[in-house]
């Protein structure tokens, strides 16, 4: 082998390796930690407002710019700050697993957003380092097996994870050992990170009094964050009380009563906040973040194209929020069957759907293939909704046998439900050709005019949905149970399928590359100029 195809080979191991780690952590603080505190008995209003703790994801453009601009010592660009928060990812899962969620509920989410921020922070110098590292003709592969990467870990945290922690199983692992365990991947890929990945150029020209400006105007974002939690701690509780008092009665209206009031002071808070921030921002000069707002703004139709980034997950983020609690506690399946089926098999459903769905957009391009696939999303809401209402056993099913791999087993056969099965396929097949439109629908918004600061702002507004909606439907399942939960669900999606239509002209301009038009028309002009001119 060339020591050219032997350096290729090895950055596409390395983007491999750097998609598990990044997917990793993401269950542990989603549907892995709903199964641990489902299990723990808390009930679906607090798991759903536990949904919270992924916020980061929302807000990790904020932090972007600090990551691009400073490198740590001794190990370089991106590999430095990629081994610090691996390392710190390390030791904050293992504190997760040290602490009762019951028991010490403040401290165990307080850990729990700290693993959201440092995984979030994770992804941003993976995303960094991975557009450093591969050269244009390897970014279409090296993305692929990326994602592919980053599926295998949610398989594993999200899906062989629960199997360990079945009852019924050999396994008989408790959720603070998995923990343990994740930990102890995080250790590894921190040592991978440090001794296996190579070096990427530093670029010249960064300017140092743009990056103080950062440093301030992040500090000043975070100061204007902080006043917005205490304002909203002090006056936002009160305030909601005493605008939903009126509407509640005795009763089990009444017991409902202190849960809306969090949610509804939780919206307040974040009307104050997010102005405060700006604000702050501007005061501060936090001159990338600034930038890269204009930037965006500065092309037509780039507010309704964020509104749409938010809303196209929507209905899928709204089924998806209670997922793991509606099965294991509402529909009352197993753990091993959930991780089996949920998330073993659904997550390579999801993969699949996603190969497909990138395969079908040859032929229906990025518009119809975001309508048509999310016409799809939505109707997989229905799903749920018929599985809520008709219960289990409906459908024949299958039973799985028994099999010792070693690092996962099943003691005895695990029948497993036929309409869980239908359901789940039906979902993760759509929910993957859905994903599958909207990253090529991301990917032609920023291609051509952001950069990776900007790219981190744009997917943040993606992970909007999934992060915001926990909260709510927490509440609502709880209000009015699960089958119109998933009635009002599958509504969510209608607006982002209503803006599309609207949005159809300037989404299928999309699906034109610029560059190859400007090429066309340069051998155009090219043809034209070699013509014999005739004399004059």
């Amino acid at each position: 082998m060339s020591a050219a195809r032997a350096a290729a080979l090895h950055r596409l191991v390395v983007v491999t390796l750097l998609g598990f780690s990044s997917g990793l952590p993401l269950a542990l603080t989603g549907q892995a930690m709903q199964a641990w505190l489902t299990m723990e008995g808390l009930d679906i209003a607090t798991i759903g407002f536990l949904s919270l703790v992924g916020l980061p994801y929302t807000f990790k453009f904020l932090w972007a710019p600090l990551m691009d601009r400073f490198d740590l010592p001794w190990l370089g660009r991106r590999r430095g700050w990629l081994v610090l928060t691996q390392l710190l990812l390390a030791a904050v899962l293992a504190a997760m697993a040290a602490t009762s969620p019951t028991g010490a509920i403040r401290a165990f989410a307080l850990l729990a957003v700290t693993v959201a921020f440092l995984s979030a922070s994770q992804d941003v110098v993976i995303d960094a380092y991975r557009t450093d590292l591969l050269p244009a003709a390897e970014r279409g592969l090296g993305a692929s097996l990326n994602v592919m990467g980053y599926r295998l870990a949610m398989i594993l945290s999200g899906g062989i994870a629960f199997i360990w922690t079945d009852v019924n199983q050999a396994g008989g692992w408790s959720w603070p050992e998995v923990y343990h365990f994740m930990a102890l991947l995080m250790v590894a890929a921190a040592a991978l990170s440090a001794l296996v990945l190579p070096r990427v150029s530093v670029p010249a020209g960064t300017r140092q009094t743009v990056a103080r400006n950062d440093v301030l105007g992040f500090l000043a974002v975070l100061a204007a964050v902080a006043v917005g939690v205490m304002l909203t701690d002090r006056f936002g509780v009160p305030l909601a009380r005493a605008l939903l008092q009126p509407l509640f009665g005795g009763g089990s209206a009444a017991a409902l009563q202190d849960k809306w009031t969090d949610l509804l002071a939780l919206m307040l808070g974040v009307a104050l906040t997010l102005p405060l921030a700006g604000w702050a921002a501007r005061a501060a000069k936090f001159e990338t973040l600034l930038g890269g707002l204009r930037s965006y703004f500065a092309q037509p139709g780039a507010a309704a194209f964020l509104l749409f980034i938010i809303l196209y997950k929507l209905g899928d983020a709204f089924a998806g929020a209670l997922m793991t609690p509606f099965l294991l506690k509402a529909m009352a399946f197993s753990a091993a069957e959930v991780g089996v089926v949920n998330k073993i098999i659904g997550l390579w459903l999801t993969i699949g759907g996603a190969l497909v769905g990138g395969a079908l957009m040859l032929r229906l391009g990025l518009w119809r293939a975001l309508l048509v696939f999310g016409v799809l999303q939505m109707a997989s809401n229905l799903g749920f909704w018929w599985l809520a209402v008709s219960g289990k056993g409906l459908l024949p099913g299958l039973v799985i046998p028994a099999f010792d791999r070693g690092f996962v087993q099943l003691a005895q056969p695990t029948p497993v439900d036929g309409g869980l099965l239908m359901v789940i396929a039906f979902e993760n097949l759509s929910g993957g050709m859905g994903t599958a439109a909207f990253v090529a629908f991301l990917m032609s918004l920023c291609n051509h005019r952001f950069t990776a600061t900007q790219y981190a702002l744009l997917s943040a507004f993606a992970a909007v949905g999934r992060v915001w909606v926990g909260p709510l439907a927490g509440v609502l399942a709880e209000s009015i149970g699960w089958p119109d939960f998933f009635i009002v669900s599958t509504a969510a999606a209608l607006p982002a399928l209503w803006m599309l239509w609207r949005l159809r002209g300037a989404v299928r301009a999309l699906e034109v590359d610029p560059s190859e038009t400007a090429g066309a028309e340069d051998q155009r002009l090219a043809r034209r100029d070699q013509r014999p001119h005739r004399g004059g």
